[in-house]
């Protein structure tokens, strides 16, 4: 086994493979057009890579992605034929929204018809079956032959991880998983086909930085940063003494750092300079929406220079339009952010003279005094909502916060409305992999973050909403039954409360009823009981809780039970809408 030669069985070869580029984990919900891969993981490989069995493809595929946000690196999940793969087509969807690298597997077949069993093995064969994922994949594939399954995996591989990085799809025919093999065929060497990040340009560097040193108020805005990238973009913020506001759904500056405005008003609309880093909706970031007309409007000053740096345009495809509007900029820098920051920082500095020094000081301590302003304005209004019942959500995040800050803490996804980067300590890259995205995605990738992490000891959190669980409850099962810790905290406000909102607003606008937002809404009469649910599956659980002054103590009890024991802990805390 993982000889480097040809294996016994074709699936055989595929695990040899897997081994080879180190991929430990695999998400599946069991199907027989992988039957002979499942066989040989198990029986060939010694369950390397770890099988993580879920309930259903979109879960599978949401831990993978979560596990890419932590790691950078992909696991794969696999789905059965045609049928498991339009099941798991919406998480591939979003891992490709977020830039993630997955490595998708999947069978057909028989591919020969004359192998197929009636019905079942036709209804489930496509032709080609990787259209289904086509426009929301990097690159699919359906080899034919060993030779060609050893190249088009190093192939997949490379791509997926590749920048800008995102999902692959690889589609095995069932006759080739279980035919023995009749030749042998060399493994590749991944060292020898890693990809390179691709540098930007230093000549447009050089012009940045002179816009940089001249500008008077500076902006730093910042998108889906890596998480290497983050210290050289302290070293320029504080270096120029400019102002940070954290745009994207990751980590991108520390939230306690003073040059973090993020959420301070009036900051573009005062900027002579904009420079956006791995912002991929550059006009949505610039602009102001009404949402009641579902208009929006730039609001940077006219003279106010907009410069870039990042991937722009490569990896999008024509048939989803989340390119978004287009943004004209001064300067577009072509290339990795991380290697083009360290270069940016270098050129400020020999281009910066004392009384720019001085200049930069100055602005610096003018932030410094706005940041701690925001900082006790929020803590402020949190302790203002804090008798308020239901739960207020400013007020879950202060007090999930006082239950876990002692430990050393992960935040998987959702951050209540944005209340725990207010009030909770960002000071690291690897606390937060990145915000919560569509319902239907948050506890699978929650459980992929805490899959990448168990065995740390450092507690992984997630703030789940009701609506998000409710599609994929089975979730809890997985986490229970592959011991993956996790604490979970849900901000159950018994309602799908973002369009319940916006049926409010267009009733309003209509002159109608509003009161009856509720229809078709509410996740009520009967309320779920998530506590009793988690503890059907193997949790620790508590709730619902009602009083705020109950919900520090029940965090505790679980955090604690998740860092001793590794059991995954549910906590039920029935919140206000906002």
């Amino acid at each position: 086994m993982y000889s480097g030669m040809a294996a016994r069985y074709g699936s055989d070869l595929i695990v040899d493979l897997m081994a080879r580029y180190g991929i430990a984990h695999a998400a599946l919900n069991p199907g027989s057009t992988f039957r002979g891969l499942h066989d040989s993981i198990v029986n060939y490989g010694g369950n390397r890579p770890e099988i993580i069995e879920c309930p259903h493809e979109e879960i599978a595929v949401g831990i993978a992605h979560g596990y890419a946000k932590v790691t950078g690196k992909p696991m794969a999940a696999i789905v059965h034929d045609v049928v498991g793969l339009l099941h798991a087509s919406m998480a591939v969807y979003y891992a490709y929204l977020d830039r993630v690298p997955v490595l998708l597997m999947g069978a057909t077949g028989p591919v020969d018809p004359a192998r197929r069993r009636p019905h079942i093995d036709w209804i489930h064969t496509a032709v080609t079956q990787g259209e289904a994922v086509r426009e929301f994949t990097k690159w699919e594939c359906q080899p034919a032959g060993a030779e060609d399954v050893v190249d088009s995996f190093a192939r997949a591989y490379r791509i997926a991880t590749t920048d800008p990085p995102g999902p692959v799809y690889l589609c095995y025919d069932v006759g080739f998983q279980e035919d023995p093999l009749a030749i042998e065929v060399p493994l590749p060497s991944p060292e020898r086909l890693s990809p390179r990040r691709l540098h930007p340009d230093p000549g447009a560097l050089g012009d940045l930085a002179g816009w940089l040193v001249s500008a008077e108020q500076p902006v730093l805005l910042v998108g889906s940063l890596r998480s290497e990238a983050v210290a050289s973009l302290v070293s320029l913020a504080e270096f120029l003494g400019a102002a940070v506001l954290n745009r994207g759904n990751r980590f991108g500056f520390p939230n306690v750092h003073p040059l973090d405005l993020t959420g301070a008003a009036g900051l573009l609309e005062s900027a002579d300079l904009i420079l956006a880093l791995d912002v991929r909706d550059l006009y949505g970031a610039v602009a102001r929406v009404d949402r009641l007309t579902r208009r929006a409007a730039p609001v940077i000053r006219a003279g106010c220079r907009l410069a870039e740096i990042g991937y722009g345009d490569l990896g999008i495809r024509s048939w989803s339009q989340e390119f978004q509007k287009l943004q004209p900029v001064d300067l577009s820098i072509l290339g990795d952010t991380g290697a083009a920051l360290g270069a940016l920082v270098a050129a400020c500095r020999e281009r910066a003279g004392a009384a720019d020094l001085r200049r930069f000081a100055g602005r610096a301590e003018r932030h410094a005094v706005a940041h701690a302003g925001l900082r006790a304005g929020w803590a402020a209004a949190a302790r203002s909502l804090a008798a308020e019942e239901p739960v207020a959500t400013a007020c879950l995040a202060q007090e999930v916060w006082e239950g876990i800050r002692g430990a050393d803490w992960v935040l998987t996804a959702n951050t209540l409305g944005d209340w725990a980067r207010r009030l909770w300590t960002f000071d690291r890259p690897d606390r937060h992999p990145g915000r919560s995205l569509g319902t239907a995605t948050q506890i699978g990738i929650s459980l992929g973050v805490a899959l990448a992490h168990r065995g740390s000891g450092r507690l992984i959190v997630g703030l789940q909403p009701d609506g998000d669980l409710l599609y994929d409850p089975g979730a809890l099962w997985v986490a229970a039954h592959h011991r993956i810790p996790i604490l979970l905290v849900m901000c159950n406000n018994r309602a799908y409360y973002n369009d319940w909102e916006h049926q409010i607003m267009i009733a309003r606008e209509r002159g109608r009823d509003e009161q009856t937002a509720y229809v078709g809404m509410e996740i009520d009469r009967p309320a779920p009981d998530f506590a009793m649910l988690a503890r059907s599956f193997g949790w620790h659980a508590e709730g619902p809780i009602v009083r705020p002054g109950d919900v520090r103590a029940a965090v505790v009890r679980a955090r604690d039970i998740v860092l001793k024991t590794g059991q995954p802990a549910l906590v039920d805390v029935v919140t206000q809408f906002r």
